[in-house]
């Protein structure tokens, strides 16, 4: 018997929050993958849930004691373009349950079928986009970065139907909820200011409970949402990500990077790099990143405002402490990623000159094609001595362009009386070997869709699972894709 302890909070708020829906069942559900340290982190058995009975459940093909099956409601901007209502088209909450941590968590399944807010789409996912996302999520969370997480992977025995005929799975996602900008959007397009004022309540509550007690909570909500995303786009900066599709749909009110489709980490940096198929004119553009989340928080302030006003007395004293509290996503942002930028570059004190120097380094990358994650790695090897440098001048198209810059850092490290193997041990843990490169997840989604053969996937999560850990032999993990190899462009999947 599997137990999951479900608890669940959200199946209590209105009607009008979700769609009561059970997953569709499929033919012939498989287990390909579980999460075994995740699994016991939830307090689940990790070997009821890859039994018979676990994968059904995981599949949507039997109703879990205490799941309460729910498909949200929400809204959206995407691509600038709002839509009144988005909802789970494809996905179905199954409930919550209170890890280990203390924490709750969504246990939720993607391509589990349609609901009433399909919109004519299937439901269903193909297996490539389900293993995208397995492979993504767990490398993000690897990395130190907020993420939803994947539970389990199945697949279903059925084909889905896109540009060709793909084999069908469903993915288990675990999420400190599924609560996003377009959700408070969803009310705030009805007028339904008591619905705005519940969700969020409801958001207080799981996510920023020190804001309750506040004198103004809904403000204090609102600061506490803009902070979490200024940090969470600097962290993605700082490791090269791209999102991809940055629709208000797809921002985390818990601050969690959620809802992975075309994403992808640049190899050469460059700064105004586009992979996303869809995104024709770079709205989300690596460097844009930081622009977009500001406005996906702008639009989550105008869907706040009628309960800001409650709180302010005014519909004027509403917008001023909304733009307040906007004013602070760019100074937080910047502050967040200058404090990365000092960590990967190994100065552990605050100084004068270091966002220039900083600055300085990385627009050395560009100009140069440099890969932007071995650089940095190679940078480490660098601190620990200036045998290293000539790992780092081989990135560069120009070697004298690095050869001119690290005259002025080593200057710079010689302010801080921090040893040589203490300062390459803590850049170390800020600069990784392995993020998931984009001609090594392709290959390994090529091998699992095409041949079945999911030996490249492992390999891949295994490596990906310790990305501050460089191994020797695993060095076509750490290198750049060969220009045959590269890819150039990445898809939703949907």
């Amino acid at each position: 018997m599997i137990r999951f302890g479900f608890d669940n909070t959200y199946a209590r708020l209105p009607e009008r929050f979700y769609a009561r829906v059970n997953p569709i069942p499929v033919a012939a559900p498989s287990l390909v993958k579980l999460n075994l340290e995740l699994a016991r982190s939830l307090g689940l058995d990790p070997y009821a849930l890859a039994s018979e009975q676990g994968v059904q459940i995981l599949a949507g093909n039997q109703i879990a004691e205490g799941s309460e099956p729910r498909a949200l409601a929400y809204a959206g901007h995407q691509f600038g373009h709002f839509v009144p209502q988005l909802g789970d088209g494809r996905a179905n909450l199954l409930g919550e349950l209170v890890g280990l941590d203390g924490m709750r968590y969504d246990i939720q399944l993607k391509g589990s079928g349609p609901t009433p807010f399909s919109r004519r789409g299937d439901g269903r996912a193909a297996l490539g986009p389900v293993l995208r996302e397995y492979i993504v999520s767990e490398a993000m969370a690897a990395l130190g970065v907020p993420t939803t997480r994947a539970l389990g992977a199945v697949t279903t025995g059925e084909a889905v139907f896109r540009e060709s005929v793909l084999p069908g799975a469903v993915l288990a996602r675990v999420a400190a909820s599924h609560l996003r900008v377009g959700t408070f959007q969803y009310f705030a397009s009805q007028g339904d200011t008591e619905a705005i004022s519940r969700l969020a309540d409801y958001a207080i509550a799981r996510h920023y409970p020190e804001a309750a007690g506040k004198k103004r909570p809904y403000r204090a909500f609102m600061d506490g949402v803009i902070d979490r995303q200024a940090h969470l786009v600097a962290q993605w900066m700082l490791f090269g990500f791209i999102h991809g599709v940055m629709n208000t749909d797809n921002t985390s009110i818990s601050g969690e990077t959620m809802d992975y489709g075309p994403c992808a980490f640049m190899e050469a940096y460059e700064p105004d790099k586009v992979f996303s198929s869809i995104d024709h004119q770079g709205r989300y553009a690596y460097n844009n990143q930081p622009r977009a989340a500001l406005w996906n928080l702008a639009r989550l302030a105008e869907a706040l405002l009628p309960i800001l006003q409650l709180e302010e007395g005014s519909e004027s004293a509403a917008i001023a402490s909304a733009n307040e509290a906007l004013a602070a996503f760019n100074p937080t942002f910047a502050a967040a990623r200058i404090a990365g930028l000092r960590r990967k570059l190994g100065l552990f004190e605050e100084r004068e000159g270091d966002t220039e120097l900083a600055e300085g380094f990385m627009q050395r990358i560009a100009s140069n094609g440099a890969d932007f994650t071995l650089t940095f790695r190679r940078l480490c090897d660098a601190a620990a001595g200036a045998q290293g440098d000539e790992n780092i001048s081989k990135q560069f198209e120009d070697a004298g362009d690095f050869d001119a810059w690290v005259v002025d850092w080593r200057l710079r490290l010689e302010e801080e009386h921090v040893s040589a193997e203490v300062r390459a041990t803590a850049m170390r843990l800020a600069n990784p070997a392995y993020i998931p490169r984009n001609h090594m997840v392709e290959a390994a989604l090529h091998a699992a869709v095409e041949r079945q053969d999911f030996q490249p996937f492992e390999d891949l999560l295994k490596v990906l699972s310790h990305p501050y850990e460089e191994t020797p032999g695993l060095e076509r993990y750490l290198t750049p894709a060969r220009p045959e190899e590269a890819v150039r462009r990445t898809f939703c999947g949907t």
